[in-house]
Parts: structure tokens; sequence; C-alpha cells
């Protein structure tokens, strides 16, 4: 990797040594460590370790800190170029998961989790900016949509692969982690090894950046972090204590999900480049008010496991239309901005992350309807602020209020 490369050169190299895909090739990576640790997880979590409802809202509330801390991006990238951390952060993610079925305690596996999420969180806010910074303005959302597809292909196989073996082969946790989490690791040294390091034409700043321009964003962010923890730490946990979902069953139900955002999110792609952010946004939002409110109905009214699954896959396909805040933001942003404030907007969005999931996990034992009632309070606040973005957002007209008062200029 010690090449390095101008993006305005980059068109030179064979198609498959290019930034985009690169930023492919470890969109495919992650997924393959993550999903699978995402589908193992609460079958592992009550059968080795005895979880209930508080323990896995402790678990995630230690896997969202690194979040919180992922403004230390910006100090550790005046000594390390974003693509060297990215790549770094890949390969600590997918050693860290490799070994999870090693500590099956409740402070080994707070651990292996803590180590494992620093990968995941540091991975995920530099390939934020670095797709930002290395894909078009005019061509984002379509690039987006299948760079989303092309994580949930690796999903797909991930989830296929344990549907079609788990029983058949009878495999263990450790094996399955292990592979999986070795494949990431594998990956990441490849492209470590095989890609030059690119230049964006524009430097980055190396130090905070907090903008009063920005702010719509910052607070859709904070939205979506507290929003998004609720999904992930209790939707796929309800179908496993209140279902008895087995770890092939729900591997087959993330594998549906995963199925059906290969097909749909490069047409989303294309909607939000049609449509715009705003309208993207605010359908997103609306759809999954809905979502919670039934969600809630499953334990209020008896509604059965195929309603459950039925959400969980919608519930999915309505996150995937999360890429258009990352378009808004490019669109409004300057451009040495993008890499401090993708460190910034993650850390905002991981403020909620550290202390939600523990205080839902109580707030669970008691009401688990209550849960999602307040996930949906959450998504239509979020859809207020979705339609405060303008039809055309840009600097200067960050939001629907740009044009009665003077933009600020930080």
């Amino acid at each position: 990797m010690g090449r390095i490369v101008g993006l305005e050169d980059a068109g030179s190299l064979p198609v498959w040594r290019r930034p985009v895909a690169l930023l492919f090739l470890m969109a495919f990576a992650m997924p393959i460590t993550f999903s699978t640790w995402s589908a193992l997880l609460n079958n592992f979590v009550i059968e080795a370790a005895g979880f209930t409802g508080v323990e896995i809202g402790w678990l995630h509330t230690v896997r969202e800190i690194p979040g919180f801390f992922a403004i230390g991006v910006i100090a550790i990238i005046i000594f390390m170029r974003e693509q060297v951390l990215g790549l770094v952060s890949l390969f600590m993610l997918g050693a860290a998961s490799a070994v999870t079925a090693w500590f099956p305690s409740f402070a080994g596996l707070l651990t292996v989790t803590m180590l494992s999420s620093i990968g995941f969180h540091y991975y995920e806010t530099v390939n934020q900016s670095l797709q930002l910074q290395w894909i078009e303005k005019k061509r984002a959302p379509q690039t987006l949509g299948w760079i989303v597809g092309v994580g949930s292909g690796a999903s797909l196989l991930a989830y296929g692969l344990l549907v079609v073996t788990w029983k058949t082969l009878g495999l263990s946790y450790n094996f399955v982690y292990l592979v999986s989490g070795g494949v990431t690791a594998a990956i990441a040294v490849f492209c470590f090894l095989a890609y030059p390091q690119f230049e964006a034409p524009h430097p980055q700043l190396k130090k905070m950046v907090l903008k009063r321009r920005y702010w719509l964003y910052y607070a859709l962010q904070f939205m979506s972090g507290a929003r998004r923890q609720i999904f992930i730490v209790f939707a796929a946990f309800m179908m496993v204590e209140r279902f008895g979902f087995e770890v092939h069953e729900v591997t087959a139900l993330f594998l549906i999900n995963f199925l059906a955002n290969m097909i749909f999110a490069p047409l989303m792609g294309r909607a939000v480049a049609r449509w715009g952010e705003r309208r993207a946004l605010a359908f997103e939002y609306i759809g999954l008010t809905g979502v919670f409110l039934a969600y809630g109905g499953i334990y209020w009214f008896g509604w059965g496991v195929v309603l459950a699954a039925v959400l969980y896959v919608l519930d999915h396909l309505f996150f995937a239309l999360a890429f258009a805040l990352k378009t808004y933001f490019q669109k409004i942003a300057d451009p040495q901005d993008i890499a401090p404030t993708a460190a910034v907007a993650f850390t905002i969005n991981h403020i909620a992350a550290v202390f939600l999931p523990a205080f839902l996990g109580y707030l669970w034992i008691v009401s688990p309807g209550g849960v999602f009632v307040l996930a949906a309070a959450m998504a239509l606040t979020s859809l207020t602020l979705a339609l405060m973005i303008p039809r055309h957002p840009e600097p200067g007209n960050e939001t629907v209020f740009s044009r009665y008062v003077a933009a600020p200029a930080e």
C-alpha cells in the first residue's frame, strides 16, 4: 500500500483496483463477520450465558461505547491515513469476532464485544468518510445504493450458509465465529496489500468540526442512533424469547431481509436521486412508525409469529434508506469537513446508544410493548426533522428555514 494515487489518476488503474472497487470489497467483507455475529448472538448468549433482557441490554450498551468515542478518529488520522485506519479497524473487527465463543460468560462477552466494537465503529466512521470523498455527488445515491446491495449480498451469503449447514453439519458456535471472523480479517489484509493509497483532492481537517449550519444533520443522526438501537437490540431478541426461534430460523429471517435489501437497495438509490432526501427519509420514518406500533401490538394483542417476521423484514427495508442521510450531508458539507464531521456524527449517533439499551432492558422486563411505542415516538420525531430538509440542499440552503435567515458561517 505504499504507493499514493490521486483520485483524478485512479481511472488509469485496472477496474478492480480503483477506489470504488475497494469500497465494494470492504462493503462485502464487513457483513460476513457482523451478520454472522448478529445471527448467532441471541441464541448464543441465552444458551451459553443465560442472558435475559437485562444482560442483553448491558451487552449492547457496552457495544456502543466505542461508537460514542468515534470522535477519536480525528486524533488518529493525524498520524495514520484514513484508508489504513479503515483496514486496520476491519481486521480488528474480524479477529475479535472470531474468538467470541471462547468467552461464554457475562464478563467475557462484554470484553470481546468491546474489542470487536472498536473495530466496527472505527471502520464505519472512516468508511462513511471515504465514501463521501471518493464518490461523485451526482452518482452518490446510486453508488451508495449498490454498496448497500453488495453488503446485503455478503450477509445473504453468510446467512444462507448458516441455514443450509447449521443443523445439517452440526456446526458449533466456535467454528462459525472463527470462520466468519477469519474471512473478514483475511480480506482486510488483502485490501491493505493489493490497493494503493488513494489521495482525495480536498485535504481533510484534522480537528473537531461543529458547525451551526449542520445542526439538522446532527439532530437526525442523534435520533437515528436512538431509534436504531431498539431495533438492533430487541427486535431479534423478541423472536428468540417470545417465539422460540432457533439459530437456523433466526438466520433464515435475516437471509430474507438481506435478499430483499440486495434487490431493493439499488432501486432505493435511484429513487433518492430522483425524489430527493427529504421524501426518502420521510417515507422511511412513516414506515418505521407503523412497524414499531405493530411490534407493540404483538405483545398487547397477541398477534402471531408470521406478522412479527413480516415486520422484521419491513423494518430492514426501511432502514436501508438511511444512506439518504449521507447524501444530504454530502450536498451541504464543505469538502474538507467530511472526515471530522463523520467522526463527530458517529459520536452524536451513539449518545443515546450508550445508555438506551441498558435502560430499555429494564423496561423490557416490565413492558416489552412499551419499548416499541417509544421507538415509534422517536420515528415520528425523526419525521418532523426530515421535513425540514429542503428539496435541493446545498451550502447555504441546509434547511427549509435557510431562505428566511442568513446561514451562519459555522
